[in-house]
């Protein structure tokens, strides 16, 4: 591989995890907190198990410059833990930290995407995920966070005629949340459809057709479904980074339902 393409990640393809690609540094093992799913069962696996950057390869190269790869790794995982813990602040804090440390983190950063959406600071979600999705244009749950942090600016409208249009997610649950996002629909249908399939998809359904009752102002719908997800066994058992989204979701709206 030429040096010059070696600050990017190395994209390792997989049956199990089809165009999400895993982004491994070959100097270390797959770590789980720096996927948004870990779960036994290779169907349920996200698109992308990520981990941010091979920059320790680039740094042991070039000298690393004035970036701290190694540091900026520990406060993406520190970031990470923090949100599961239900302190969003202090995981965009971290998430920030990591970027000073080493800027090539940014581009990466979907977790810290997360969080400015529950800090209602989304124009700055919006231009995260806009990024990411840059880097990795078939990310479909990227591509539907983008619209809500823009639907909250815009409006539904708007953020719709401006939705980021990617590749074919594996999963058939995300790829029916993908198209109502982008062309409307009704989210119960999106409920019903998966309420006799894999745990992940009964809790993924359920999850995206409450943010897409948030999106068009309907706080009480929303807010069945996203606990309905918090409660569904997958949402309950899984150290999926998604599903304890769902708990920090309930608990930034003061649903009881959503108690870490």
């Amino acid at each position: 591989m030429a040096l010059t393409h070696i600050v990017n990640p190395i994209l390792y393809p997989s049956h199990t995890i089809p165009r999400r690609l895993s982004a491994i540094s070959p100097l270390k093992t797959l770590k789980p907190q720096f996927s948004r799913h870990t779960t036994h069962h290779a169907h349920a696996l996200s698109r992308r198990l990520f981990l941010p950057s091979v920059s320790s390869i680039w740094d042991a190269i070039t000298g690393g410059g004035d970036s701290n790869p190694r540091e900026a790794i520990a406060a993406i995982r520190n970031g990470m833990q923090l949100f599961r813990q239900g302190d969003v602040s202090g995981s965009v804090t971290e998430f920030d930290k990591a970027i000073v440390l080493d800027s090539r983190q940014k581009a990466y950063l979907w977790q810290r995407g997360l969080s400015l959406y529950y800090m209602d600071r989304f124009e700055e979600g919006a231009e995260q995920f806009r990024l990411d999705v840059a880097q990795n244009p078939n990310d479909t749950e990227e591509s539907i966070w983008c619209f809500l942090c823009e639907a909250r600016l815009h409006g539904v409208d708007v953020a719709r005629k401006q939705f980021l249009e990617v590749g074919r997610d594996s999963r058939p649950v995300m790829r029916e949340a993908y198209n109502l996002f982008k062309n409307g629909g009704d989210p119960e249908k999106l409920v019903s459809d998966f309420s006799s399939g894999q745990a992940s998809e009964v809790f993924y359904s359920s999850l995206y057709a409450g943010l897409y009752y948030e999106a068009e102002g309907q706080p009480e719908k929303a807010k069945f479904h996203i606990t309905a997800s918090c409660g569904s066994p997958y949402g309950q058992r899984s150290d999926d980074y998604m599903a304890s989204l769902a708990k920090v979701h309930c608990l930034c709206r003061n649903w009881s339902s959503g108690l870490l």
